[in-house]
């Protein structure tokens, strides 16, 4: 529990006193027996602390005696007792500290077992748990009370119940080493195999806390010796990882596997030669037969481990015992480049010693001399230097190298960096000393044309190139990028990071002194010859990378240098120094520049000014700066013609806004406009930034200012359904009903996306503006119109109870056609309950009805619908179309063969051209519409109806190849000889145009005479079978008369091809 927090409440302070009689008074005064301190601890919790029975019972038996208290008072009638006055008095038992404790985990954390048992009768259960999912018996097991454990057993408590990270009482006990308490929840039925969410046995625990004890006794219960956890570690692992030699050696001498790998491939061995404490665990595991030279996934071996943290000792077991000095991992590097790495020169002489090659390349193809000096490890240099330099042996006799060993310093790795190039970057100047002093070549380029100069000037190591430039560096040569080391100094601090601990009280000295050394280290260039107006390949100068890191020292410094070349400076080509100042939010910097330049108005290839892109970027520091000092807030880019203005409220950057528009440049200044004539408050609004909006309503914008097609800021608030930028505009006198180039009002595109509230506020407005206003658009259509066909129910309900016969007026193709041609079926059943049969019929323009628009669409719902609601099935349109035949042209086969099998549709009605649904459907080639009808009839005369260009089926099925229904066609008795108006037969109408026809029928005219009767009806039946359009269904009686073909000459009926 701790000490309670101070001030501590009266009743408490006397409890923590012991003073009984204090109590009993303060009870008596009506103390408030549930007071809580700052923990939310109650005067019980600290009871059961101090362990106390006596003030516990007179705690919970507050006002019911008025002698001495009975610290011997039985559980039992302590608990019937204590129920009544309890309930009376409102003393909680259950209260719960900050920590989610009881009482009653407070006594049993500290061992008081009078006051558990005064507290469990007045419980419903002793599992209750704490913010930890702990119970009262995980915190007895943590103390060790075998007495408290048994009386909680005792009592009801689980003996395998888990916290929140699945741990039970047992795993406490193996690892503090409660071996009773142990043994007595294994024998109230704790399980001894049990594991918690990591995969933690009882055994691991007990290894971590070093129990041997405990593990001696889990053994002889027979757990299991190499089970290994969530990450693959076993006992071994977790004893030699914690140090617990005693448990190693317990563990491996009973047979646990010294050489089981962990997931990541680490065995025993890997984490006794790592671990703080493992010395003699790696002595048992060596002596044991473990591998010293198993590698873990990452290729480490135990030697690389050691290497880390400088395992000295260990070391050298590892390598007396067989360890393989030259072992790499799966980068390259051996334990030599690990300790160089981390710089531990006692282990590298011990490594060199026993034979490790200096000249191994690791990670990049990099030597351990390498990382030593890239890292700043100047006595593991120097080790590595006076034992590993490439050496060779002449022979006196031949005059010939007959030995060598070691490494060439002037050796490239895999990007071409030599050893200067890494010492001249880890800033180390005693490590470039050594190098050059034993012969380091200080021209020598890398891969990208760097020399160590670039390097040590990119880090801000003055000291280092003080070195390199004494010994001879060129200061101006230019790297593969045409960067000299002068701009890389520029941006030195960029580059260069120090290690230092997050919110440290050595970050800000630190970050200063590391400024400094930049700072000197660029002087020094410009002192000793460096040149600011060279230029790198893209064109960029040192001040322009100054001032695109933020450097304002570096940069105060190279526009002095530059100032003969100002213009240069200022040059927008490829970009000004002031536009990378400002994009990248470098308000120092840009002050610097803005104190220095004449034209802060410069503008890059797309238009842009530094104003512009630090209002974009929302760097509000910098468009203060860059307006203070008279930067125009009204130029515009090319592309949009945006000002800083639009770029600040379509970004949400209301500080940066607030500064443009208090700059004071133009009166109307919030009212600029693009190239679509958009507005920074249309822009705000359209981005849903509402702060933006009011800004520019209070300070004067045009709320009903319209772009180029007539939209103004509402329509924009409709689109995007701010309420609060549609309530803004609204305050400031917006025109609710303004129109744009479509007559569209922002009621009107509220409705169609779906904004109630904004459109419940504009419809509101505007009645308050015109009552009397039809409210449709300029191809009639109303916000009911779109309300239904984009099917948001919410807004047509609204619509409705403002007006339901709204739909009257403007466009008769009504809100019912608009919701069933978009499938909306919701919208579309709302309109019909609430308006009824006036507008299931009703019509528009061309005499349509919804049930011809749900016909149009496929949608089988509505139909269904409408025609519930006495739709009627057989109204044809203008151009005597019934729903059927739309279906039918339209090659809907779902709401066909709903309106023919279902509605009972008359497929027999014809249109202004006398076609038939089946006419409809051949002409547009839909093949399954046609096979609908026909099997719906056998009717001749339907089957033989001509239209006005005296085409039948046959002729329109024929010419657009639908071989199958030509084939139906023909088995229900379709004539063949009919012609049409072109004098053409159904055969003749398959030719692609009417000249090839005519020439067709001309040959046929000179073919032979056709042969006998029965000849013909054998190879006419031959040839429909070998065109797969064999008539398959019986003969059809002839000489039914057809209503919907009159007599005409030249008809000739299948009766009057063959004379008797």
């Amino acid at each position: 529990l701790g000490v309670l927090s101070t001030p501590r409440p009266p009743l408490v302070q006397a409890i923590f006193n012991r003073d009984v009689e204090e109590v009993r008074s303060l009870l008596n005064q009506k103390e408030n027996i549930n007071v809580l301190d700052q923990e939310r601890r109650t005067p019980l919790h600290a009871a059961a602390y101090i362990g106390d029975v006596a003030i516990l019972e007179l705690l919970i038996l507050s006002g019911e005696s008025q002698g001495p208290p009975k610290s011997g008072l039985h559980p039992e009638l302590a608990g019937r007792k204590a129920l009544h006055v309890l309930l009376k008095h409102q003393a909680d038992v259950n209260a719960r500290d900050k920590h989610w404790q009881t009482p009653l985990h407070v006594a049993a954390a500290n061992r008081a077992t009078k006051c558990v048992e005064a507290l469990v009768p007045l419980l419903s259960t002793v599992n209750v748990a704490d913010r930890t999912g702990r119970t009262a018996l995980h915190h007895a097991v943590h103390s060790g009370h075998l007495e408290m454990v048994n009386l909680l057993l005792n009592k009801g408590a689980s003996p395998s119940t888990c916290d929140k990270k699945d741990r039970q009482p047992l795993h406490w006990a193996a690892f503090l080493g409660h071996l009773e308490v142990l043994k007595l929840l294994v024998a109230r039925g704790a399980d001894v195999t049990c594991k918690d969410r990591r995969g933690y046995t009882l055994l691991h625990t007990a290894a971590a806390g070093g129990q041997i004890e405990v593990v001696r006794h889990l053994l002889r219960l027979g757990v299991e010796i190499d089970e290994p956890n969530s990450f693959g570690n076993t006992a071994l692992h977790i004893a030699c990882y914690m140090g617990q030699d005693a448990v190693a050696n317990e563990l491996v001498n009973v047979g646990a596997n010294v050489n089981q790998p962990n997931e990541k491939g680490f065995t025993p061995l890997h984490f006794a030669a790592v671990s703080t404490n493992g010395a003699l665990c790696l002595e048992i595991l060596v002596n044991n037969g473990a591998d010293v030279n198993f590698q873990s996934k990452e290729g480490k071996s135990p030697l690389h481990m050691a290497a880390i943290h400088g395992r000295f000792t260990r070391s050298q077991i590892l390598i007396q015992n067989g360890s393989e000095i030259d072992c790499a991992d799966k980068y390259g590097n051996t334990p030599l480049h690990v300790a160089a790495r981390y710089g531990h020169e006692l282990l590298i002489s011990t490594l060199m010693t026993n034979g490790a090659d200096t000249a191994r390349r690791g990670i990049h193809d990099m030597f351990p001399l390498h990382l030593a000096v890239l890292f700043g490890f100047s006595d593991c240099c120097r080790k590595l230097l006076s034992s590993g330099q490439l050496y060779s042996i002449v022979s006196s006799l031949s005059n010939e190298h007959v030995l060598s060993a070691g490494f060439d310093i002037n050796t490239p790795d895999s990007l071409g960096r030599t050893c200067l190039h890494a010492a001249a970057s880890g800033g180390n100047v005693e490590c470039l000393n050594l190098l050059l002093s034993s012969g380091a070549d200080l021209r020598r380029k890398d891969k990208f044309g760097r020399t160590p100069l670039h390097y040590a000037a990119a880090n801000g190591s003055y000291q280092c190139a003080v070195t390199l430039v004494t010994a001879g560096a060129a200061v101006n040569e230019p790297d593969g990028k045409g960067c000299s080391a002068l701009h890389y100094a520029a941006a030195s601090d960029t580059y260069r990071r120090a290690e230092v601990p997050c919110g440290g009280s050595e970050e800000e000295p630190l970050k200063e002194s590391r400024l400094k050394e930049a700072f000197f280290c660029l002087e020094f260039l410009l002192d000793n010859g460096a040149d600011p107006s060279l230029r790198d390949k893209q064109g960029y100068t040192a001040v322009h990378y100054a001032a695109a890191y933020g450097n304002r020292q570096n940069l105060e410094l190279l526009l002095e240098m530059s100032f003969n070349c100002l213009e240069d400076v200022e040059s927008s080509v490829p970009v000004s120094p002031l536009h990378l100042a400002a994009y990248n939010g470098h308000c120092e910097a840009l002050k610097a520049l803005a104190e220095t330049l004449v034209n802060l108005d410069v503008r890059d290839h797309k238009g842009r000014t530094a104003l512009y892109l630090a209002t974009e970027r929302g760097a509000s520091e910098c468009v203060q700066v860059l307006t203070s000092h008279g930067a125009s807030a009204l130029v515009k880019e090319r592309k949009r013609k945006w000002t800083p203005l639009h770029a600040a409220a379509a970004n949400g950057n209301t500080d940066s806004l607030h500064l443009l528009i208090d700059s004071g440049e133009r009166a109307d200044i919030t009212d600029v406009m693009d190239i679509h004539g958009q507005t920074p408050l249309m822009l705000a609004i359209m981005n849903g930034h509402v702060d933006c909006v009011h800004l520019l309503l209070d300070k004067g914008s045009t709320a009903d200012a319209a772009d180029k097609r007539g939209r103004t800021a509402l329509h924009r608030g409709a689109v995007t359904g701010c309420q609060d930028c549609v309530a803004a505009l609204l305050e400031h006198d917006a025109f609710a009903l303004c129109r744009d180039w479509r007559g569209r009002t922002p009621l009107h595109l509220a409705s169609a996306r779906g904004h109630l509230p904004a459109l419940r506020s504009l419809l509101r407005a505007a009645l308050a503006t015109d009552p009397l206003d039809a409210g449709v658009d300029y191809s009639g259509f109303s916000p009911m119109h779109w309300a239904s066909y984009s099917g948001h129910e919410d807004c047509l309900e609204l619509l409705l109870e403002h007006n339901p016969f709204a739909y009257l007026e403007g466009n008769p193709f009504t809100p019912l056609h608009c919701a069933v041609i978009n499938n909306q079926e919701g919208t579309a059943e709302m309109l019909v309950e609430a308006l009824g049969a006036k507008i299931v019929n009703s019509r528009d323009a061309k005499g349509r009805t919804p049930l011809h628009a749900a016909a149009f669409a496929d949608n089988v719902r509505a139909l269904q619908l409408l025609l519930r609601h006495q739709a009627q099935v057989d109204s044809a349109d203008r151009l005597g179309r019934t729903p059927l035949m739309v279906a039918s042209e339209s090659g809907h086969s779902a709401a066909l063969e709903f309106l023919l099998f279902q509605a009972k549709a008359n497929i027999t009605v014809l249109d202004v051209n006398k076609n038939t649904a089946l006419h409809l459907a051949c002409s547009k080639g839909h093949e399954k519409c046609a096979l609908l009808i026909l099997g719906e009839t056998q009717d001749l005369g339907l089957i033989n109806a001509s239209n006005s260009a005296l085409q039948m089926p046959l002729h329109i099925a024929a010419r657009n190849g639908l071989a199958s229904v030509v084939q139906a066609l023909l088995s229900r008795g379709a004539t063949v000889l009919a012609v049409d108006e072109e004098g053409h037969t159904p055969a003749l109408a398959c030719a692609p145009n009417k000249d090839v026809a005519d020439c067709l029928a001309l040959i046929l005219s000179t073919m032979k005479p056709f042969p006998p009767k029965d000849a013909l009806g054998s190879f006419s039946l031959g040839l429909l079978t070998n065109c797969g359009i064999a008539a398959k269904a019986a003969a059809l009686p002839h000489g039914s008369s057809c209503p919907y073909s009159p007599e005409r000459p030249g008809a000739i009926g299948l009766d009057g091809c063959y004379p008797e």
